[in-house]
């Protein structure tokens, strides 16, 4: 490997992007997340109006059709799934780190800090319902790769801390900390120098934070400034979208001499 290829590679075929290096663990909050290790990890672009639920099967098609073996699904690694076309996806690497990331906000979800509405008489929120939201409308994917031998808690602590970073750009850049269907893979390789942190004073929460910043401005940049799609200014232009209009309610824990058990 040269200094001008990234760690992870990654290749665009067919509507999926194959990111790759052999034997890494992978940590993600996708649809088939949790800890996995394989050789590459996918991000899958979904048609307009597709309303496929057999998500395992689906991706097995995809890589089959797009080339990318093995084809069965539950011997992948993760696989993500984006409206975005992968043609805008964009790759940033940095030391130890690389990260590749999709962005559409076609379906934002607002968190504004002085909400005007408040918890219902039955102690429910009056949000809207987004448990039926088909994945890959929109979304912003990050997936992100280092050379470090991260320990456990190392590794969950990189999926904050890519979140984190996916979350100021976006503020930044189009007003919005997120999009109601985001998701974030996290990769390490066992066989590397070992890291017992990954916080953002670290080398790899550093590199980490830096490309999620860059791959995600520039897939923005792309995906709104050379075609035709817009960026909505408000969850009321969006498309889709939601805005947790509500207020949780506040309370101190008790004090040791004051806690009342529990009436279950």
């Amino acid at each position: 490997m040269t200094d001008a290829e990234p760690a992870y590679n990654a290749i665009r075929r067919d509507g999926v992007l194959q990111i790759s290096r052999p034997k890494t663990e992978w940590l993600s909050t996708g649809w088939n997340g949790g800890r996995c290790t394989a050789d590459c990890a996918y991000n899958v672009s979904v048609p307009e109006g597709w309303e496929r639920t057999d998500l395992d099967v689906y991706v097995d098609e995809r890589l089959e059709r797009a080339g990318f073996d093995p084809t069965a699904a539950d011997a992948t690694g993760p696989a993500l799934l984006t409206g975005v076309d992968i043609d805008d996806a964009r790759g940033a690497r940095c030391g130890p780190v690389t990260a590749y990331a999709t962005a559409g906000v076609s379906n934002p979800a607002a968190l504004p800090m002085e909400p005007e509405a408040s918890i219902d008489a039955d102690g429910g929120v009056g949000d809207a319902d987004t448990s039926g939201l088909e994945p890959g409308r929109g979304t912003v994917n990050v997936i992100v790769g280092t050379t470090r031998a991260l320990a456990s808690g190392a590794l969950a602590n990189l999926i904050a801390v890519a979140a984190e970073a996916k979350a100021t750009t976006l503020l930044s850049e189009t007003g919005f900390p997120g999009t109601t269907t985001d998701a974030v893979v996290v990769g390490h390789d066992p066989s590397g120098p070992p890291a017992d942190f990954s916080g953002s004073g670290t080398k790899v929460g550093a590199a980490t934070r830096a490309c999620v910043r860059d791959a995600l401005r520039e897939a923005l940049r792309v995906h709104y400034t050379d075609s035709d799609v817009t960026c909505p200014e408000s969850v009321t232009d969006a498309v889709y979208g939601v805005s947790t209009d509500v207020h949780a309610e506040v309370f101190c824990p008790p004090a040791a001499d004051e806690a009342v058990e529990p009436d279950y």
